[in-house]
């Protein structure tokens, strides 16, 4: 698979690198432990302790958020997605053994939420983003058939604002031949640019095939 059109492509925003043995192995044994839902939470003062590294995961609803977090965690049904999508308005903490949580983000930008649930989860999501000191990286999943949606670039401007890292996920990367998903990665790194809270790498994966679990797995083993 190339990873863009041009040398000038190629130097901004590559695919994340493939871990070494090292990082393989940290990001296996983070996951190989208990993992475990916590709590859910529909307000500040329902947070957890900050007493661990953590990581979140956003993105918009049907982007395969839910499916991708389980194959990180090696679990089948640890996260769930909502019948109804939009409708889900916590934010789910787990456990990833006694150092980490995981965090999965309310899906954002489906047109049923009601406006004043919506109003209430962009509240909850800004303080959330601001007041976490112990949040190292946002994972914002982009689905590789659709790219950067209008949706997608407010909460990467959220991000922006907040001064949190977010680093981009393209999901069902199995999904398309190789020339579409080309297309996708230069879309992406467009819009990436206009981000200053944006890490320079990009993870492709998809939950259905595990590709890219391994490199998500061993690039949340190795922050501190």
């Amino acid at each position: 698979m190339t990873a863009g059109s041009g040398d000038k492509v190629q130097l901004t925003f590559p695919l994340a690198p493939e871990p070494d043995a090292i990082a393989r192995e940290a990001g296996r044994m983070l996951f190989a432990g208990e993992v475990a839902f916590l709590k859910g939470v529909v307000a500040m003062a329902g947070m957890p302790s900050a007493d661990r590294i953590e990581v979140c995961f956003a993105g918009r609803s049907n982007v395969g958020k839910s499916s991708l977090i389980n194959a990180v965690a090696g679990r089948r049904a640890l996260a769930r997605a909502s019948n109804t999508p939009g409708r889900t308005q916590e934010i789910n903490f787990f456990t990833a053994a006694d150092r980490h949580y995981l965090v999965d983000l309310p899906g954002y930008g489906f047109a049923e939420a009601p406006l004043p649930v919506v109003e209430r989860w962009q509240k909850l999501l800004k303080a959330y983003l601001a007041g976490r000191q112990t949040l190292r990286r946002t994972f914002v999943l982009i689905d590789a058939r659709h790219g950067v949606k209008e949706v997608d670039e407010e909460i990467l401007t959220l991000l922006d604002k907040s001064a949190v890292t977010f680093q981009a996920v393209l999901t069902k990367t199995d999904k398309l031949r190789e020339a579409a998903l080309d297309r996708t990665l230069d879309q992406v790194r467009g819009a990436l640019r206009k981000h200053p809270a944006a890490y320079p790498d990009i993870v492709m994966t998809s939950a259905q095939t595990g590709a890219g679990v391994e490199v998500l797995r061993a690039i949340i083993a190795g922050l501190e």
